[in-house]
């Protein structure tokens, strides 16, 4: 039983007020359809008796030019005798009446010329009640008054007919679709009802809650998939700020920890001014690498937050990728690596900054790991064309590799593998270009170059 309380709630839900709104809209048509229906049914009968009256006031008339009164009371007297027959009066210039079946009518009807809705009794049924009648009067030949008239009370019997039936049927759909409303509007109150017990679950720390869906497809269905892809990725974003917190406490204790002790041992220490310098320089150089790494961290919470996404605009990744290959082509020559760009025209939406960074660590990986393992003069390829709908930006080396089980791996956050634990870096650069990638709504993957490891951006072009 739904206690008063209940029924307060389902009243003020959204979808009991819609449900309501459609009740009356459609009973304020169904009122419109009724009288309209009811209007018209008694203007075709209406129409009806008008026209059978005029007809056979012309038959008549057509029956005193042929044969005079006398053919016109006969003829009046023989009709009168049918089951269900019409009105009939026939009187002279005097008033006297000559034929009808007619017992009273209005004083002063037969005076004017013309049709008309008028009471009246019948003489052929005694005791009969006085009824309406649509009447036709006629002036003949010789002062004689003809008048011609039917009954008029099937008229609103026949409307009562259609009108009430469909009076009792609105009541009826009113009534159901009250009872429907309030079934409706509980099933949808329920589900927002579990819809509300999982957001405040999940407000009070449990991010693994999500909305349930019944697998129906209707539109909670859809509103309950959409949140539960925010949510997952609400929890990825929780789940890597744990991950980065933790790896700042992990991986930036160590360089803070030797900051600090390096500045003990020089105060402890040092006794030139040479000392002093070269404690200063190690200090800088330290802290210049923590900044680095604080920069890296920024501009991939900035990428992942989609901070970027207002200040895109149409750039050429030809360029970009044709400056940035320049810039570090020296630096290859230097560690023994042959740089080559093979570019294509291709436009895209950006961020200019944030995609020559990515192409600038891929370039940067590719030169510290890139040296053949015979230490041969090796070489890096950077690559761009158009595949279809996207940009296609890769980077070659000649290098090692790195094994298939560790390819996603390397994307992390303070990932470094084994071989690169000697050289400097944070394990954030393959990190920051993944993040610049899903901003711009591609991705980063990694493959066999056979020797060497071929680093693939793939990215949205731009039309045209």
């Amino acid at each position: 039983m739904m206690l008063p309380r209940d029924l307060s709630r389902l009243v003020r839900t959204t979808a009991f007020k819609l449900i309501a709104v459609y009740l009356v809209v459609f009973a304020v048509f169904a009122v419109g359809m009724i009288s309209y229906v009811a209007w018209h049914t008694r203007a075709l009968v209406e129409s009806q008796v008008s026209d059978n009256v005029e007809g056979e006031v012309r038959f008549l008339a057509e029956q005193y030019r042929i044969g005079g009164i006398q053919r016109l009371i006969f003829v009046i007297d023989r009709r009168t005798r049918r089951p269900g027959s019409s009105i009939y009066l026939v009187t002279n210039f005097a008033g006297e009446v000559l034929a009808s079946n007619v017992s009273e009518l209005p004083i002063g009807l037969l005076d004017q010329q013309g049709a008309r809705i008028t009471s009246y009794k019948r003489s052929d049924e005694p005791g009969a009640k006085e009824n309406l009648a649509y009447v036709q009067v006629f002036m003949l030949p010789g002062g004689y008054r003809l008048l011609v008239g039917k009954d008029v009370e099937d008229r609103d019997t026949l409307r009562q007919l259609v009108v009430r039936p469909a009076q009792g049927a609105l009541v009826v759909i009113l009534l159901l679709g009250l009872a429907g409303g309030i079934f409706v509007t509980r099933r949808v109150l329920k589900r927002i009802d579990a819809m509300t017990a999982t957001s405040e679950r999940i407000m009070a720390g449990d991010l693994s809650g999500r909305l349930s869906v019944d697998g129906s497809g209707d539109e909670f269905d859809r509103l309950a998939h959409s949140l539960n892809q925010m949510l997952d990725r609400i929890e990825a974003l929780m789940a890597g700020l744990k991950e980065v917190s933790d790896n700042i406490a992990h991986d930036l204790k160590t360089p803070l920890t030797r900051l600090r002790n390096r500045a003990e041992e020089a105060l402890r220490g040092a006794r030139a001014e040479e000392d002093w310098r070269s404690a200063l320089e190690t200090t800088i150089e330290e802290s210049e690498g923590l900044i680095r790494t604080f920069d890296a961290l920024l501009m991939i919470a900035r990428a992942e937050a989609g901070q970027a996404r207002d200040t895109m605009v149409g750039v050429s990744l030809a360029d970009i990728t044709e400056n940035v290959a320049e810039l570090y082509e020296p630096l290859a020559d230097e560690q023994g690596l042959d740089l080559v760009a093979e570019i294509q025209p291709v436009t895209l939406y950006g961020q200019r900054e944030l995609l020559a960074q990515a192409l600038s660590n891929l370039i940067d990986n590719a030169i510290k790991y890139g040296l053949p393992p015979d230490g041969a003069r090796g070489r890096i390829t950077v690559s761009l064309a158009r595949d279809g709908a996207f940009a296609v930006l890769t980077v070659t080396d000649s290098g090692p590799g790195i094994p298939d089980a560790d390819r996603d791996r390397v994307m992390e956050r303070f990932v470094r593998l084994e071989a690169s634990r000697s050289r400097p870096g944070s394990g954030l650069g393959l990190s920051l270009v993944a993040a610049v990638a899903r901003l711009h709504g591609g991705q980063l993957s990694f493959s066999d170059a056979a020797p060497g490891l071929r680093a693939t951006l793939r990215l949205p072009a731009k039309d045209g």
